[in-house]
């Protein structure tokens, strides 16, 4: 009787979920890099980041020749991701960013952001 019950409730669960594809897609399997170019108080402010399973790393140099790190999570929705992250940048302290990249069907994507240290800026990448 048991098992009747658990079987008919793991189909009824299987019917409910199968609307909803949560394999990733292929894409999402392989690195996505991309560099980015941007501006704060007229300083040149540019960086490189990468993007795998919706996380994302950013190496970047900011304003005062500030470098650092940041941390970034993706919302992978169709056509757009948008991001938010944290990052430490050496005498600066902490630093948010947030933006959005635009994926067009192809090989390229591009976005646009705001970082606390390294300003406005605009990205172009790769999708292998």
């Amino acid at each position: 009787m048991q098992y009747r019950l658990i079987y008919s409730s793991l189909v009824a669960t299987l019917i409910a979920i199968a609307p909803f594809q949560v394999n990733p897609a292929s894409a999402q399997l392989i690195p996505e890099p991309w560099v980015t170019v941007g501006s704060k108080d007229s300083t040149l402010t540019y960086g490189v980041g990468v993007k795998i399973f919706d996380i994302g790393a950013e190496i970047g140099t900011g304003s005062g020749g500030s470098t650092g790190v940041d941390l970034l999570k993706f919302f992978s929705l169709p056509l757009v991701s948008p991001y938010v992250g944290l990052g430490i940048y050496g005498d600066k302290g902490v630093a948010y960013s947030g933006g959005v990249h635009f994926v067009p069907p192809g090989n390229t994507f591009f976005g646009i952001g705001y970082h606390s240290v390294r300003g406005i800026n605009g990205q172009i990448g790769i999708k292998f």
